[in-house]
């Protein structure tokens, strides 16, 4: 397979994977208190850059489904990009050191409780702060899950040629 169409496979992939656990978990991704499970992916960019587009397409995707509609589409994707940029200089900087992990969750949960707490300030008047609170919180919660989670994957052989793309 050449390297364009691995790129597209993989981030197809992806995208369609953050989208289908955003979407199957909907009844927790949305609003002020959510627990996106799907949001343990963005570790990935961490890791490689080229992960970083479906990522982003993947939550376009999810955000479409959205109770708040086309308005989460823009807040929430640009959350994203926030964060996924975030992380990925971490991960280059840190050159993937183990503790660096543990950062993941403090830049998504700043990310997303901003700027999906200004979303609910202007869409459903929701306190701003409250929902920073609430919003940078779940977010944090499931990100300490997935940096226990790529703490213990990325040393396994077969997981290690797919965080560094060699296959």
């Amino acid at each position: 397979m050449n390297k364009t169409t691995k790129f597209i496979v993989v981030n197809a992939i992806l995208a369609a994977m953050y989208a289908a656990l955003t979407v199957a978990t909907s009844a927790i991704s949305y609003n002020n208190i959510q627990f996106r499970v799907s949001e343990i992916l963005i570790f990935l960019a961490f890791f490689d850059i080229r992960f970083i587009p479906g990522l982003i397409l993947g939550c376009v995707i999810a955000n479409f489904f959205s109770p708040l509609g086309f308005i989460d589409v823009a807040f929430g994707t640009t959350a994203t990009v926030i964060a996924v940029f975030g992380i990925w200089a971490v991960g280059r900087a840190a050159k993937k050191a183990d503790r660096a992990l543990f950062t993941v969750p403090f830049i998504g949960a700043a990310a997303n409780g901003f700027i999906v707490a200004l979303e609910l300030k202007i869409v459903e008047n929701l306190p701003f702060w409250l929902s920073v609170i609430e919003v940078a919180a779940g977010e944090f919660a499931v990100l300490m899950v997935g940096a226990f989670i790529f703490l213990g994957i990325r040393k396994v052989k077969p997981i290690k040629r797919i965080l560094s793309w060699e296959w």
